[in-house]
C-alpha cells in the first residue's frame, strides 16, 4: 500500500466543493453514475474499433446498492476501469477531465466524440458532499492488477492492489451523519428518477417481483407464478434518440406520458428536433392543450445533456413563448457551469435558439397545409403560444404570417391576408384606411356585434391575454390598418364613411338638452356626446375609446406604464342619439323630476348592455322599472 497527497492548489478543496461548488447536494449521484456511463460508453467505444482485443462488451449495467445499516451507497459499473497510474492521473489530480483526454484521442474524422458525458473532471469529487469516507475498487480492461483508493475527506489517500477479477469500477460511499437522507431505498430511488431516467446505459435498483403467465394446465384459483428480476429503472433509449422515420404518433404519445405521467390529456402534435450542425441537438416538443394563463404552464421542457437531466428551467436555450410547450432537449453543446446546474449564455445558446423558434414555425406551417380543417379545430389550444411568439420573436412573426389565424365570432378562421381580402370592399373608411373590427368576449358585447353584422361587417374574436399588445405590433407592421373594438364607438362611427345623418334637433335645443344631462350624468364617469345616428339605434350607447381601452389592457398584462397609464380610471362616452324618439320626450319633458327619471332609466339600460350595471345600482334600476311599468 502506498500513500500520496490529492494534487490540489489549495490546501483542502473538499469544504469548498462541499459548500460552494455544487449548491445542490443530491446531484452527487447523477455525476457518478454519469462518470459510471462514461466509463461504459468507453468500453464501448474501444471494443467498436478494435482496441481492446479479447475483451467482450457484452451487455453491461449500472448497480446502484444501498446498505443502510452499514451507512454505505455503491455505485458499480462493467466500464473500462482505470489501473493504478491512471486512478493517480485521473482521481488524485483534480480538474484533469479523463473525458476530455478520451475525446480528444477518440474522437472520429468528423470530429464528433462517443457520447462522452463529463467535461470537468470534478463530477467524482461531489460523493463527498453527502460522504465522510470515499473508496473506490477498480479493475482496468487492461492486463494489469486492480486498485484500491480510499480517502476520508481530507487531501491525503491511500492506494493499494485489490483482489477485484472483472472489469470495471466498484464507488463505495460511507454516508456521512448529516447526509443520511441519502441511506433511504425511496430517496435513491427518486433522484435515480430525477437525474438518470434516460441514462444510455441500463441502471439496476435493486429486484422487482415479475408476474408470469400461468400454464396452460393451470387450474382457475391457481395463482400465477412469479419471479424476482432486475429492477432497471431507466429506459436507455428514449423516443429522442431515434430518427423521426422510426417512431409513429403511437411511440410520441407514449413517450410523452412516460414523461408525464400525471397528465391525462393527449398532446395536439409534436415536433422533433435533429440537427447535427452547426451544432448538436436532439428533442421532442409536444403542444399541450393550452389555456389563457400563461402563468402557470412554464417549465415543463426538460434539458438533457447526453441523456443527463440537467433542469426543467430552459429559458434562454428555448425562446421565452415556446417554454410554455413540454417535452426534452437534448445537446451535448449546450454551455454549462462547472456543476452542470444551469445554462452559461453564449452564442451557441442563442444559434440554437434561433433554430429552436425556426423549427417549430415550419412544422406550424406544415400542419396548417397539409390539414387546414384539423389546425383551426386546436386553434383555440394553441393560440397562446402562437401570438406570443408574434409578440415577441420578430422572424417569428414574419413566418406566422403562413399559418397564424383570425377567428371571427361566427367560428370562421381566416389568415390575415384572407381576411383583409375579404373585408376590403366592405370595411374601408372614408380616409381609404381598413378597419378590422373585434369582440374579445361574445357574450357581454353582444349588442354590438349584433349591430355590426346587421351593417354587414366581419366581426372577428379575439380574446387572448395579450391581443391589445399583438394589435398593437400588426398595426406598426401594416399601412393603413387599424383595429377597432365593436363597442369602442357606436356602429355607424366605428367604419367613417362619407355619409352623415342629419340631427332633428337644432343647435338651441341640443344645447338645452347638453346642459340637462351634464347636470344629470355623473362626469367623472361619463363623457356626453349628442350625436345625429339612425333613428333606430339606442338612445343612450355606452362606448369605450379604443385606444383609452387598450393602454388598459396592456397595463393589465405589462406594458401599458410605458405610456404613463398606470392606473387609469373607468371612463366612458356617453352617446346620445338625437334622432330617437325617447331623446326628443327627455327634451320635451316638462317636469326635471320626470325628465331627470327618464335620463337615468335609458342610461342604466345602456349600462346594463354594456355590463357595467351591478351591485346597488342594479337592484336601483330593477325597482324603479317595476314602479315605471304599474
Amino acid at each position: 500500500m502506498s500513500k500520496g497527497t490529492i494534487n490540489v492548489s489549495v490546501d483542502n478543496i473538499f469544504p469548498l466543493i462541499k459548500k460552494f461548488l455544487y449548491s445542490d447536494h443530491e446531484i452527487f449521484l447523477r455525476e457518478l453514475i454519469s462518470n459510471a456511463t462514461d466509463a461504459t460508453l468507453k468500453m464501448k467505444h474501444l471494443a467498436n474499433i478494435g482496441e481492446a482485443e479479447g475483451v467482450e462488451y457484452g451487455n453491461p449495467m449500472i448497480e446502484v446498492k444501498l446498505d443502510k445499516k452499514k451507512k454505505e451507497l455503491r455505485i458499480i459499473d462493467q466500464g473500462i476501469g482505470m489501473t493504478k497510474e491512471e486512478v493517480e492521473k485521473y482521481i488524485n489530480e483534480i480538474a484533469f477531465s479523463g473525458a476530455e483526454e478520451f475525446i480528444e484521442k477518440y474522437k472520429d474524422k468528423n470530429g464528433k466524440d462517443a457520447g462522452i458525458i463529463g467535461h470537468f473532471g470534478l463530477g467524482f469529487y461531489s460523493a463527498f458532499m453527502v460522504a465522510k469516507k470515499v473508496e473506490i475498487i477498480t479493475k482496468s480492461y487492461k492486463d494489469e492488477p486492480a486498485v484500491h483508493w480510499s480517502c476520508d475527506g481530507s487531501p491525503e489517500f491511500t492506494i493499494e492492489k485489490a483482489d477485484k477479477k472483472e472489469r470495471g469500477t466498484e464507488i463505495i460511499l460511507h454516508i456521512a451523519d448529516d447526509s443520511t437522507e441519502f441511506l433511504e431505498e425511496s430517496r435513491i430511488r427518486e433522484l435515480l428518477v430525477k437525474y438518470n431516467k434516460f441514462m444510455p446505459i441500463p441502471i439496476k435498483f435493486g429486484t422487482r417481483t415479475e408476474t408470469l403467465p400461468k400454464p396452460e394446465d393451470a387450474k382457475e384459483d391457481d395463482k400465477a407464478p412469479t419471479k424476482e428480476v432486475d429492477n432497471i429503472i431507466n429506459n436507455p433509449n428514449p423516443a429522442w434518440t431515434k430518427q423521426p422515420t422510426e417512431l409513429e404518433d403511437k411511440d410520441y404519445n407514449s413517450f410523452y406520458r412516460e414523461l408525464y405521467p400525471m397528465q391525462f390529456e393527449e398532446p395536439l402534435f409534436h415536433i422533433h428536433l435533429n440537427v447535427d450542425y452547426p451544432f448538436n441537438l436532439t428533442g421532442i416538443l409536444y403542444f399541450p392543450k393550452m389555456t389563457n394563463d400563461m402563468s402557470i404552464q412554464k417549465d415543463k421542457i426538460q434539458l438533457y445533456q447526453n441523456q443527463v437531466f440537467v433542469t426543467d428551467n430552459v429559458e434562454g436555450i428555448v425562446p421565452e413563448f415556446l417554454t410554455m410547450l413540454r417535452g426534452v432537449i437534448d445537446s451535448p453543446d449546450i454551455p454549462l457551469n462547472v456543476s452542470r446546474s444551469y445554462l452559461q449564455t453564449d452564442g451557441a445558446v442563442k444559434k440554437i435558439s434561433s433554430y429552436i423558434t425556426r423549427k417549430v414555425a415550419d412544422k406550424l406551417k406544415s400542419l396548417f397545409n397539409n390539414d387546414r380543417d384539423g389546425f383551426e379545430k386546436k386553434w383555440n389550444d394553441i393560440k397562446i403560444v402562437i401570438e406570443y411568439g408574434m409578440l415577441t420573436e420578430d422572424k417569428f412573426f414574419e413566418k406566422a404570417q403562413d399559418f397564424a389565424l383570425y377567428p371571427t365570432v361566427d367560428d370562421k378562421y381566416f389568415t390575415f391576408s384572407e381576411f383583409k381580402e375579404k373585408i376590403k370592399d366592405v370595411q374601408t373608411d372614408k380616409d381609404d384606411n381598413l378597419v378590422l373590427l373585434y369582440a374579445s368576449n361574445k357574450e357581454e358585447q353582444h349588442s354590438y356585434i349584433e349591430a355590426a353584422k346587421e351593417k354587414g361587417y366581419e366581426v372577428l374574436l379575439l380574446d387572448s391575454p395579450i391581443v391589445a399588445h399583438l394589435l398593437q405590433k400588426v398595426e406598426s407592421k401594416e399601412e393603413k390598418i387599424s383595429f377597432v373594438r365593436v363597442d369602442s364607438d357606436h356602429v355607424e362611427n366605428l367604419i367613417k364613411k362619407d355619409d352623415a345623418q342629419i340631427s332633428k334637433l337644432s343647435d338651441k335645443e341640443k344645447e338645452t338638452l347638453k346642459t340637462f344631462l351634464d347636470g344629470v350624468i355623473p362626469k367623472e364617469k361619463f363623457s356626453v356626446q349628442l350625436e345625429a345616428l339612425d333613428s333606430n339605434a339606442n338612445p343612450f350607447i355606452i362606448t369605450e375609446p379604443e385606444f383609452m381601452r387598450r393602454m388598459k389592457d396592456m397595463q393589465k398584462t405589462g406594458g401599458g406604464g410605458m405610456f404613463g397609464m398606470g392606473g387609469l380610471p373607468e371612463m366612458y362616452n356617453l352617446i346620445v342619439n338625437t334622432n330617437h324618439q325617447l331623446v326628443s320626450e327627455i327634451l320635451n319633458t316638462k317636469t326635471d323630476k320626470k325628465k331627470e327619471r327618464l335620463v337615468n332609466q335609458a342610461l342604466d339600460l345602456a349600462r346594463l348592455s354594456k355590463n357595467l350595471l351591478k351591485g346597488e345600482e342594479l337592484t336601483a334600476f330593477i325597482k324603479r322599472s317595476y314602479e315605471m311599468i304599474k
